[in-house]
């Protein structure tokens, strides 16, 4: 489980158009939004990306990039940019099942095609978002089993507004006995 104030699990990937993502040299003021998803096969993913699109200005308003995330190869997941009109924001893929599982997402094996008719890989990673600030320690995390039931991105947004004007800390950080 990755713990809030530590470091997160190093994250480097191709991008689709933005050449080369590395999380310890991101850049932006203050982190960056990690959103792995299932993959084009996704229909929810494809909607899902569709809200986080529409959010990416807002995020950078705020000082934060973001990125999209998935195992698939790179003509998978130009599919899914297109599918989604995506013109703002970045599509990282060839994340290995290994890297997937430090960031501790689950893994998931293929039932065919789903209900878009699109085959599922023999294994992929299932939804997570994380918000890792500048230091690449985790500010926000979830971790899905399944694809449904995902964080809103606006009331990420939202959240963040309240962080930054009452400086509020990462939570859940406490690691003693209980």
């Amino acid at each position: 489980m990755l713990m809030p104030r530590q470091k997160t699990p190093d994250l480097s990937l191709p991008t689709l158009d933005h050449g080369s993502f590395d999380l310890a040299s991101d850049g932006s003021e203050r982190g960056t939004v990690v959103c792995f998803y299932r993959g084009l096969h996704c229909p929810l993913c494809a909607n899902y990306l569709t809200e986080l699109e529409k959010k990416v200005d807002d995020f950078a308003e705020r000082g934060v990039k973001t990125i999209a995330v998935s195992s698939d190869g790179e003509e998978r997941t130009r599919a899914m940019a297109d599918k989604i009109g995506a013109s703002k924001l970045r599509f990282g893929y060839d994340l290995s099942l290994p890297k997937a599982k430090e960031w501790g997402l689950y893994i998931s094996t293929s039932r065919g095609k789903t209900s878009i008719g699109i085959e599922e890989p023999a294994l992929f990673s299932e939804p997570g978002l994380f918000m890792v600030t500048p230091e690449q320690s985790l500010y926000y995390g979830s971790v899905q089993t399944m694809p449904f039931v995902r964080p809103h991105f606006s009331e990420l947004v939202g959240a963040l507004d309240f962080a930054i004007a009452n400086d509020y800390p990462a939570r859940g950080e406490y690691t003693g006995a209980v």
